[in-house]
């Protein structure tokens, strides 16, 4: 991982802390029980490992670590309704393919700070990869239902 990729990943990582993704990490080490890695909940331990690691000063236990995301394509249309979009599309469908393809043609968009701020928020609560995280092989595409939040059984 480059210096950069470093950086990229820990400006992501934190400003996802509150939101608690899963992240898998590969540890330096193999474990008693043979196993090389785990998927576990962002911490500030995961941060602290990612800032050290490579540095020949610290012990690092962990040498990878890649956040699951999900990709921008996989927003449903219930999400879509729940969106702080300061501006209105006709559709889901075109709103999502504008967006994938980044293009707004012919189109000057204005948002507040306070927009870019509850978007930036609302992306994060809900795990996309609004930066290409998955693309850059930086983040892994979460599986199906890793944040579906269920029901407790009382």
């Amino acid at each position: 991982m480059t210096q950069e990729e470093k950086e990229l990943l820990l400006k992501d990582l934190c400003a996802r802390l509150p939101y608690h993704p899963n992240c898998y990490c590969k540890w330096l080490e193999k474990a008693p029980n043979g196993t090389n890695g785990c998927v576990q909940e962002l911490s500030t331990f995961v941060i602290d490992e990612i800032e050290i690691m490579d540095d020949p000063q610290f012990k690092c236990q962990i040498c990878d670590v890649k956040p699951y995301l999900r990709p921008m394509s996989s927003m449903t249309e219930e999400e879509y309704e729940t969106f702080p979009i300061p501006y209105s599309f006709d559709s889901f469908s075109t709103w999502n393919n504008t967006i994938l393809s980044e293009v707004i043609e012919g189109t000057q968009i204005l948002i507040g700070i306070d927009e870019i701020t509850e978007i930036i928020d609302w992306l994060n609560r809900h795990h996309f990869d609004y930066r290409g995280l998955i693309k850059k092989g930086l983040a892994l595409e979460a599986p199906k239902g890793m944040y579906e939040i269920v029901p407790s059984s009382i």
